[in-house]
């Protein structure tokens, strides 16, 4: 087996890759950028316990004996790394590059689509496959509470099998880099791209299938994928989809639903989920695992972290953590949140000036539709990793265009510290406070410090 350096290894999709190739019997070291700051402590020490050294992000690293260096899509040309890598000759890949070729490693590739939900409905196929000893291999971009302590960042399943299951991402076009076996589209609706980009990405996804298509027919775009000569439907409001979920019924702790006459439950909340569920059940049955084993497997499943995942209650006031960041994720949150009693403060960090002046008034859009008049929303200035790029727009624009469309009290704060005593000012019993974004691991330690605080 051959030596790779990973720049940007601490990051969700790098670190799933890298213990992959780690446990595949390759020689895997990295670098990244957090580290030199001394964030992400815990991440560097899970990979180093598993062999795999870490270098300074200087170039120090970046040695002619190494096979190739994996470079993280967030980082630029211009660190050491890559420049040391260019210096020397050796073959720089990213990581969509190299997922694509170890997925296509195994005999049959599973890939997950759609603008929402991958990440938890790529976990979902995993969780059933493995419970259900078919020996998946599966890459994902969040951290999955069932098999926390199972590997030295849980945002893995891996097994000697034949089956592959990963996340195909259409923000930066990788999906088109990958030929699945079976391939599942959540759906459909605007964030990186325009929505006839995305179709047209899509269909282009869906050609490339050589066994079975499985779409969410609740989605009036998906339903324009229609070439493919095995396709399957899921739906929460069509009776005549393949996979139909009825009687979807919030509990205190989940979601219960059923699925063509019997009952099952969720340990998550949100129709959104059940949809889910529904995509994973349905991929897992072109596997051969039968449908009801498939539900009756995802009622132990407990999700992936930062999925409205409660981070504790203190003082009769629940903390929440969310990856929500886009116009579709923000509405599935919202209004999944909006079916339990309580008060909503919202502290939600945007990522991306780009993204921010193409969805951001739509993302004030869905937060003032599902969001009631006592409810807060909080925000701090957008959260920027770097790079260059026009600085103009800023969270106070975004907040002055959410007033022109709900009555919600809505504040702009300088940063997410300056946030937190903002929520600890106005958190009271029965509140439910929300820490929604991407991009940003100190997120969930935002979370942490407000629940010891209140």
């Amino acid at each position: 087996m051959g030596k790779i350096s990973f720049c940007g290894i601490s990051g969700s999709g790098m670190s799933s890759l890298a213990q992959i190739l780690k446990l595949s019997g390759y020689e895997v070291q990295g670098s990244d950028r957090n580290f030199d700051l001394g964030r992400d402590e815990q991440n560097k020490l899970a990979l180093e316990k598993m062999g795999i050294k870490i270098f300074p992000q200087d170039g120090s690293g970046i040695t002619p004996d190494l096979d190739f260096v994996c470079a993280s899509t967030a980082v630029e040309d211009t660190i050491p790394d890559i420049k040391a890598a260019k210096q020397q000759n050796i073959t720089i890949k990213t990581r969509p590059e190299l997922l694509a070729e170890t997925f296509h490693s195994y005999k049959y590739g599973i890939a997950v689509g759609g603008t929402s939900g991958k990440t938890t409905t790529t976990a979902m196929i995993g969780f059933i496959l493995d419970k259900a000893n078919k020996k998946p291999c599966m890459i994902n971009g969040g951290l999955l509470k069932d098999y926390e302590g199972k590997s030295a960042i849980a945002n893995i399943i891996y097994n000697k099998g034949d089956i592959c299951v990963v996340e195909a991402d259409e923000s930066n076009g990788s999906i088109d880099l990958y030929n699945p076996y079976i391939s599942v589209i959540n759906n459909i609706s605007a964030d990186h791209k325009t929505l006839d980009e995305l179709v047209e990405l899509f269909q282009r996804f869906a050609n490339r299938t050589s066994h079975c298509v499985i779409i969410n027919n609740d989605y009036p775009l998906c339903r324009e994928i229609t070439s493919h000569s095995n396709l399957l439907t899921f739906s929460l409001k069509n009776q005549k989809a393949d996979f139909y979920a009825s009687d979807i019924t919030p509990l205190p702790d989940g979601t219960r639903y059923n699925l063509r006459g019997k009952t099952f439950t969720l340990n998550l909340i949100g129709a959104f989920n059940v949809a889910n569920a529904l995509a994973a059940i349905a991929a897992c049955s072109q596997m051969g695992v039968d449908v009801f084993e498939a539900a009756q497997i995802l009622q132990d499943f407990h999700g992936t972290k930062r999925r409205l995942e409660i981070i504790g209650n203190k003082n009769d006031i629940t903390v929440i953590d969310d990856f929500a960041h886009n116009p579709d994720k923000v509405r599935a949150s919202v209004s999944a949140l909006r079916q339990y009693p309580g008060r909503l403060i919202i502290m939600f960090q945007p990522h991306g000036f780009g993204p921010m002046r193409s969805l951001g008034k739509e993302i004030m859009a869905e937060f003032a539709i599902n969001m009631k008049e006592d409810d807060i929303l909080i925000m701090p200035e957008i959260f920027f990793v770097g790079g260059t790029v026009t600085k103009n727009i800023s969270s106070s624009d975004l907040i002055k265009h959410f007033k022109t469309l709900s009555k919600a009290e809505a504040y702009f704060v300088l940063n997410k510290e300056t946030a937190r005593e903002k929520i600890l000012t106005l958190a009271k019993p029965h509140d439910r406070i929300i820490i929604m974004g991407a991009r940003d691991n100190s997120l969930t330690d935002l979370c942490q410090q407000i629940l010891e605080k209140l």
